[in-house]
């Protein structure tokens, strides 16, 4: 049962950083380049990659 929950709980940080990211993004692209589409694309990367890592750090402890 903890199995499990452990594997529940290990993409959490993945899915903050695309929660996070993809809509501070898009508001960034909005202003910056009057695209909202590049500034998505743009977050959705940063949450995943800042996610990942987040993942792995925890993964380690």
């Amino acid at each position: 049962m903890s199995d499990e929950k452990d594997k529940s709980i290990e993409h959490t940080y993945l899915a903050v950083g695309i929660g996070v990211g993809l809509p501070l993004g898009a508001a960034l692209g909005l202003l910056l380049f009057d695209d909202i589409a590049t500034g998505a694309g743009i977050g959705l990367v940063f949450g995943i990659t800042i996610g990942t890592v987040a993942d792995s750090f925890k993964r380690k402890e």
